[in-house]
């Protein structure tokens, strides 16, 4: 794909994994619209990607649990620069307990984040880009995703819901010219589950390292389809 003036969305795009998407797409020459649930923190991000001088940036307040709030990212998107060639589902949350300490409205947050909130997303931007005879639909998993972990079991159920819903959604879209493929880091140096990004884990991922499979995906040949892709630290801590 030639991602120069093309459209994309970032969801959970204002820091982590989703801001190193949003920049390194930026880099690239695509206009991109961000979305989270803070203000402030969107209009910052947007500024400060604004200064790479690329492509263009603008951003919405979207809580992808919402789906209005999904369907305006995408009525902003289109008013703004055209249309949607690629969307990026990133934003995703995990809360981490025992199963019987959970309480049922943190694992419906954590359901409704991670799987009903692509499903909004895919639902809005699959005929968007039929009708610009195609795009590229990248969903952020996990290795939980096929990796199941106790204290995890909300978070593991989203992960490998997600992946299901991705490989039976490009097998559902691939000949409208529509490609997904999903993304299954391990451990990355971000602020998700609480952690801080520090230097005390530099054995972990980048989320620049998770932005350039996303850039590599979308330069790939139209012929070639990386429909999964594992992404895991090369030299985690011995156990």
């Amino acid at each position: 794909m030639d991602l120069s003036g093309r459209v994309a969305i970032v969801t959970g795009g204002t820091k982590g994994i989703g801001r190193a998407i949003a920049e390194a797409l930026v880099r690239e020459g695509v206009n991109v619209c961000i979305s989270a649930r803070s203000r402030s923190e969107i209009d910052k991000t947007a500024s400060e990607l604004l200064t790479l001088g690329l492509g263009r940036v603008i951003g919405i307040v979207a809580d992808v649990r919402n789906h209005t709030q999904v369907k305006s990212l995408f009525e902003l998107t289109v008013s703004e620069f055209g249309g949607v060639d690629i969307l990026v589902n990133n934003a995703g949350i995990g809360i981490f307990a025992p199963v019987e300490e959970m309480t049922p409205e943190d694992f419906r947050a954590v359901l409704e984040t991670n799987i009903f909130g692509v499903y909004y997303c895919c639902h809005e931007a699959i005929p968007k880009m039929k009708q610009r005879g195609g795009g590229y639909i990248i969903n952020i998993s996990s290795l939980a995703g096929a990796n199941p972990h106790p204290r995890m079991a909300a978070y593991n159920a989203s992960k490998f819901g997600l992946n299901g819903f991705s490989e039976a959604l490009m097998q559902e879209v691939r000949h409208d010219g529509i490609k997904v493929s999903y993304i299954m880091p391990g451990s990355v140096n971000t602020e998700f589950g609480g952690d801080s990004p520090n230097d005390s884990k530099s054995w972990q991922l980048q989320p620049s390292d998770i932005a350039r499979v996303v850039i590599d995906l979308l330069h790939h040949d139209d012929r070639s389809l990386p429909s999964r892709v594992e992404i895991r630290p090369s030299r985690p801590p011995r156990k």
